[in-house]
């Protein structure tokens, strides 16, 4: 017979087990297992100068978006991430904005913008927005307003120093020439903020009218019935007025210095509270801090700020051109996953309009290898957990144009760092040679779409050089074949969405130690996957310490099947191969 005192034993071990076992998984079913639409969401980013010109003035626009809006349906995307199409005077390519209320001339009117709109949604597809308020342009009418005297209503809408205090503490800027962030204005005889370029000073966060001026754009584009925004910059809104020095060298740690300030959280929560709770709007933050707990701190549900971020560790991976180690991704995708595996959630991407193309960056673009290598790092994006975001052009495999000219190049990064160099007496043909591997030009040539002038993208002269490799990689050209890496994507894509578990699915990295090979499974509801990727330009093994015996071959980037090893636990992949087994 069993006592009281057994029968009260048995009952605080079974809390305790129901305490230490079933609650983390109840509070992972609740927080990441929880279906939301951005979670399911395959994005694909357009960068609207580069898509499709419709009237033949050498720029994209909205009009040729909507033309193309049956080739996007057809990729099996379900939303769009739109690059900045408001008013600009173009300093930095639609990121310096002067009414965030109006269309820029480039790309059309608002009446494109809504047809677009109702177009996308026809086809189920949704639209993110990206929201600059970082910074403004300094022609927005905000900024003529401020500069225009010290006593004028505006004025705290930025950052100003008075110039009789002396110099202000340095602060270091992305794209200005001397990367000096404070710019003498000798109208009011004082100096402006501006982490980027000259023409986008920073707006004053610290002014709760500023954040209203925000929070009612946000408002006005949702009322239209877009469904999301991308935070540009959003990290660094926040100042330490104080302007405290920083150490020598501090920039070259920048998102430690200048991200996440002291009112950042209090703001976003702010701004959940006026906007984001009334809406069903999803937000993504360009960056995530400089620590694992910054990154959870902007996106865990039960914060109430944002749903998820970008992370750049991963993108961080060579930014030189020179190459980079596999075991050092592995490890960075890993840390990502195990951090986030039970609350917040994470984008997952290899290429954005900041980067040079996918293909030439992390894979291998040369005629051997890009179709394969694009087509393993298609698969490494959409089987990864978090939500896929996908640059317009890396479904077809689109490689860097390499410039080797500046005067090819139109981006203000590339371009004042060449003056900059210039000034220096620097190495310019080593900082040429440099760009051609990494400058931002490199992703923002014009879309492939055929093997015609200008690869069909305009009648005219774009306003950036077309790769000249467009008479074999386009769109036309890979849609009739059955085998290209366009083709392939949809492939992938296809799975994915039919897949809970590559969406919700437990990480298990593979093989760690393997340099040549990154191995994972997927395991959700019962249902289990193993991804195999070969990062390396020769055959290569991968030992993931599972028998494949009797699995299913779901996804292949080569038309016949791997080969097994020894006693059929281990894989011989061809180079950059990519296989996904249903197990």
């Amino acid at each position: 017979m069993i006592s009281l005192k057994s029968t009260l034993l048995i009952k605080v071990y079974n809390l305790l087990f129901f305490c230490m076992i079933l609650l983390p998984v109840l509070s992972s079913a609740q927080t990441n297992n929880s279906r939301q639409w951005w979670k399911e969401a395959i994005i694909y980013q357009i960068y609207p100068r580069s898509f499709k010109d419709s009237n033949g003035d050498g720029v994209g626009d909205l009009k040729g978006i909507i033309s193309k809006l049956d080739y996007i349906q057809s990729l099996g995307v379900t939303a769009i991430w739109l690059n900045p199409i408001y008013s600009s005077p173009n300093d930095d390519n639609g990121y310096d904005i002067s009414d965030y209320r109006n269309i820029m001339k480039d790309f059309g009117t608002m009446q494109d913008f809504d047809l677009m709109l109702k177009e996308m949604h026809k086809r189920n597809i949704k639209l993110i927005m990206d929201l600059v308020v970082n910074h403004s342009s300094d022609e927005h009418e905000w900024f003529k307003q401020s500069r225009s005297s010290r006593n004028n209503p505006y004025r705290d809408y930025y950052h100003w120093w008075p110039a009789e205090n002396g110099k202000p503490t340095p602060r270091w800027s992305f794209f200005d020439v001397n990367s000096d962030a404070w710019m003498y204005d000798a109208t009011t005889n004082a100096y402006y903020l501006h982490y980027f370029s000259r023409k986008q000073p920073d707006l004053n966060w610290e002014n709760p009218k500023v954040r209203q001026e925000v929070y009612d754009i946000m408002k006005f584009w949702i009322n239209k019935g877009i469904d999301g925004f991308r935070m540009d910059a959003f990290q660094f809104v926040s100042k330490d007025i104080t302007w405290p020095a920083f150490p020598k060298g501090y920039e070259k740690n920048i998102v430690k210095y200048y991200g996440m300030g002291p009112q950042l959280h209090t703001y976003l929560k702010e701004m959940n509270r006026e906007v984001m709770s009334k809406y069903k709007v999803m937000t993504v933050a360009e960056g995530a801090g400089s620590t694992l707990k910054d990154a959870h701190d902007l996106v865990d549900h039960d914060r109430h700020e944002l749903n998820m971020a970008f992370h750049f560790e991963v993108m961080d991976l060579n930014n030189n051109g020179k190459g980079y180690s596999l075991l050092k991704m592995k490890k960075i995708f890993t840390k990502w996953d195990s951090a986030f595996a039970r609350k917040g959630w994470v984008s997952i991407f290899l290429a954005n309009h900041d980067n040079p193309r996918m293909v030439s960056k992390f894979g291998n673009d040369s005629p051997q290898f890009r179709a394969v290598s694009s087509k393993m790092l298609t698969t490494l994006i959409m089987t990864m957990r978090g939500t896929p975001y996908y640059y317009n052009g890396d479904e077809l495999g689109m490689a860097n144009i390499k410039f080797d000219k500046i005067e090819d190049y139109r981006d203000l990064a590339t371009l004042n760092a060449y003056k900059n160099l210039v000034n220096k007496h620097g190495d310019l043909a080593g900082y040429l040679k440099g760009q051609a591997a990494t400058s931002r030009d490199n992703g923002r040539t014009p879309f492939q779409w055929n093997g015609s002038a200008n690869a069909g993208f305009s009648t005219a002269t774009p306003w950036l050089k077309v790769n000249p490799d467009y008479k074999t990689i386009n769109a036309e050209a890979e849609l009739k074949d059955p085998n290209s890496i366009l083709n392939y994507f949809k492939q992938v894509v296809a799975l994915r969405k039919s897949t809970l578990a590559l969406v919700y699915g437990r990480y298990k990295l593979l093989d760690a130690a393997n340099p040549d090979v990154f191995s994972y499974t997927r395991e959700f509801n019962g249902e289990k996957y193993l991804i195999l990727l070969n990062f390396k330009t020769t055959n290569a093994v991968a030992a993931p310490g599972l028998s494949l015996t009797h699995n299913q071959l779901m996804i292949n980037n080569y038309t016949a099947p791997p080969k097994m090893g020894n006693n059929n636990n281990t894989i011989v992949l061809q180079p950059y191969q990519a296989v996904v087994y249903k197990l």
